[in-house]
């Protein structure tokens, strides 16, 4: 049996909202492992589907750039949200888009050994910027978007520069129709993405093992209920396409009016403007997206203190 740490414990609360108990006997139950605790919280209706946001920890900058009909973003990470605002960080990541723009590198490990302007690579520069500033620095990933006719929308939420902020989103609209009925969508649909964190652009896009997952979380809350087998079956499969539809960014309903898909509103504005719009793809980073937090000594010392 895995040591139930009271560090372990808040953070699962951090995670899932759930009650300290409830947490703690999550754990106990999953022999510790933080994943699989969560999906025991759910599948007793004691914790929401978990959004990655929750689960932000990472300092520095997500930065976006376009040229033309190509996008990029790159995420860099600091310790601290004060070396987020230093001017020598800030411009790091701003050039650092540039890079990942003009050289088309399609990872960290191919930016960071892609040449920097005035010398030397990427990773050189880095490491130099780790001896001056004094603190650890890490380019962590980069996404492009591309269309061969049409707009890119870069949008960046908290700002803490131009181009640079917490979140930053790119939207790659495919079509014919003017710059000038694709952008305002484009800068609108950005903003969905930034505040309703699609999974992917449509239902067929979403990993097969999380929708697998899901299944198996539907499955023992279907179980439960007490109704014949085929009935449970019908409720996992609505449940998962449920999943799927909210998950969806052409299936999520559009946050501006919270009623229509955002397939719909793609359509409607190509039907207006008597031209062709296709939702191509989207590339969104959260700052520290997927990092896991480090529960401090002194918060793990007031929950032991609790009795946790």
């Amino acid at each position: 049996m895995a040591e139930i740490t009271a560090a372990a414990v808040k953070e699962l609360r951090d995670r899932s909202g759930a009650g300290m108990m409830d947490c703690k006997k999550a754990l106990t139950e999953a022999n510790g492992d933080l994943e699989a605790a969560t999906d025991w919280l759910r599948a007793k209706g004691l914790a929401a589907a978990q959004k990655k946001s929750s689960r932000t920890a990472a300092e520095g900058l997500v930065g976006v750039a376009v040229a033309g009909t190509k996008g990029v973003a790159v995420e860099v990470n600091s310790e601290t949200d004060f070396v987020a605002k230093n001017d020598q960080f800030q411009d790091f990541v701003r050039t650092v888009a540039t890079v990942a723009l003009e050289t088309g590198a399609a990872d960290a490990e191919a930016l960071s050994s892609a040449a920097y302007p005035g010398g030397g690579t990427v990773n050189e520069k880095l490491v130099s910027n780790i001896a001056t500033i004094g603190e650890n620095q890490n380019v962590r990933r980069v996404g492009h978007v591309e269309v061969s006719q049409g707009v890119v929308v870069p949008y960046v939420h908290n700002a803490a520069a131009p181009g640079l902020g917490k979140i930053g989103v790119l939207v790659a609209l495919e079509g014919d129709a003017p710059a000038d009925v694709m952008e305002p969508l484009g800068k609108q649909l950005a903003m969905h993405i930034a505040a309703a964190f699609p999974l992917a652009l449509s239902a067929d896009d979403i990993d097969p093992a999380l929708l697998e997952r899901e299944r198996a979380i539907a499955a023992e809350k279907a179980a439960e209920s007490g109704k014949p087998a085929e009935i449970v079956a019908k409720m996992v499969d609505g449940a998962v396409a449920k999943f799927a539809k909210e998950q969806a960014l052409l299936s999520q309903l559009f946050v501006m009016d919270n009623k229509t898909p955002v397939a719909d509103v793609v359509a409607k504005a190509a039907k207006d403007a008597g031209k062709s719009i296709t939702l191509k793809s989207y590339v969104r980073f959260q700052l520290g997206e997927g990092i896991e937090k480090e529960v401090s000594d002194f918060a793990a010392e007031v929950a032991a203190a609790a009795g946790v």
